[in-house]
């Protein structure tokens, strides 16, 4: 299957594992790149929640699968001076150990670019408009993750199709982001004009993934108006699965934490510090299954989610499909 991003990426299938916090561990990564997808590595989750050194972590990745893994790299203002620094060796590392195809992510992409078309690689940037694709491709980016509304964690606001229209004309490879759980879906995104689909909560839903049994039956058993998305968690919008604890909690930031948003300085500072509360909050309810305060990422393709199964069995059906 030859689209104009498996051409760009190298691999097999026009499919990626997205990045997830915190549910990508190393053996999820290796599986679906072994399969011929791409696995995209989170150093956060690989760092701080899989406990894992950056550079001995990707070895291990690299152990698994000789075949091309990603990275994602978050470049977000309100992230501290001493995580940039972190982030910008990790990147180096990752280029020293072989990583050519990086994603980036809510924030200015162009150091990134610098250093990774240094090295003869490429940047992908997750974008949910026309606006903000126009801002990464000024930066130099190479292709465009474009997140609708239908993905889990940070979504966008309009539908795949919509999306895809209104950024054909950017004559960029495009990749589909959110609502994709079956073959059936991933091959009609494909059909759209696609170059690739991203999935995630797909990926969550596997034998490799060590997210808690509970995450999994919950994405198993939970259909499309089981997501909601609440600002209550990251500060933006993010789609979990509606719990009693998302219930208590509501959806809406409050009237202070709101105002703060719409400020060009203090948005970056409410970000920061719903950041930090968040990573220990979706960390424990990933690894430690169901307690009272449940925060399962998730986006609609929930509803087309049936059974846990290896990665590389829903890589290679994906494939099939898609002919």
């Amino acid at each position: 299957m030859k689209t104009a991003f498996t051409e760009t990426a190298g691999v097999e299938v026009p499919l990626i594992c997205g990045a997830m916090y915190p549910c990508s561990n190393p053996e999820l990564v290796a599986a679906v790149s072994e399969a011929g997808g791409l696995g995209v590595v989170q150093p956060l989750s690989l760092v701080f929640v899989h406990k894992r050194e950056f550079r001995a972590g990707l070895r291990e990745i690299k152990a698994l699968t000789k075949k091309p893994i990603g990275m994602n790299v978050l470049t977000e203002k309100s992230l501290s001076a001493v995580y940039a620094r972190r982030m910008a060796r990790w990147v180096d590392e990752a280029l020293e150990e072989g990583v050519r195809f990086f994603v980036t992510a809510l924030g200015d992409p162009q150091w990134v670019v610098a250093r990774v078309h240094a090295a003869g690689g490429v940047v992908y940037h997750d974008v949910v408009d026309r606006r903000w694709a126009e801002k990464a491709l000024a930066k130099g980016v190479d292709g465009l993750i474009c997140v609708n509304r239908r993905a889990g964690g940070h979504l966008g606001n309009l539908g795949p199709e919509e999306l895809y229209a209104s950024l054909a004309g950017l004559r960029v490879p495009l990749v589909c982001a959110g609502g994709v759980g079956s073959e059936r879906e991933f091959k009609a995104m494909l059909d759209i004009g696609y170059a690739a689909v991203q999935a995630g909560t797909r990926f969550i839903a596997t034998a490799e993934c060590t997210a808690h049994a509970d995450y999994k039956e919950a994405i198993l058993d939970a259909e499309e108006d089981d997501i909601v998305a609440t600002e209550r968690i990251t500060g933006v919008p993010l789609s979990v699965i509606r719990t009693p604890f998302i219930e208590r909690m509501g959806t809406t930031a409050g009237p202070l934490a709101r105002l703060m948003l719409k400020g060009r300085k203090t948005k970056h500072l409410v970000r920061g510090y719903y950041s930090l509360r968040s990573a220990f909050r979706l960390k424990d309810a990933s690894l430690k299954g169901a307690t009272s305060s449940d925060c399962w990422q998730a986006g609609k393709s929930v509803a087309t989610i049936e059974k846990v199964e290896p990665a590389g069995e829903i890589v290679r059906r994906f494939a099939v499909a898609a002919g």
